[in-house]
């Protein structure tokens, strides 16, 4: 079996606001920490039947990139839906919200 170690790293202020997030992975090529501006992790609880979850935020993160953060965030969700469901017809929903979410934020014209 094969195991690989992914580590966050997230600086914080004295009121506790992220100024700095890092990231590696025992499993990538490069093994330096990579700077990042957001990070979302869910995490599925099986014994509680619900989803933890830690979404962070530098305050240097610009709105622009939240916005396509989020965009890319909601595609490869449905990407990962496909795979573990097939359930094309609601990841093609979820696809056409997509594009609504894009064009309302000025991502895609």
């Amino acid at each position: 079996m094969k195991r690989a170690e992914i580590k966050l790293i997230v600086d914080l202020d004295d009121n506790n606001v992220p100024q700095n997030i890092t990231w590696e992975s025992t499993d990538a090529e490069n093994k330096d920490a990579v700077p990042a501006k957001a990070f979302m992790l869910s995490v599925w609880d099986h014994n509680y039947k619900n989803t933890l979850s830690i979404n962070l935020w530098t305050n240097d993160m610009p709105v622009d990139e939240m916005k396509r953060f989020f965009f890319e965030t909601l595609q490869t969700q449905g990407d990962s839906f496909l795979r573990a469901t097939n359930e094309k017809n609601i990841v093609e929903d979820l696809r056409d919200y997509c594009v609504h979410f894009a064009e309302k934020m000025e991502i895609i014209k």
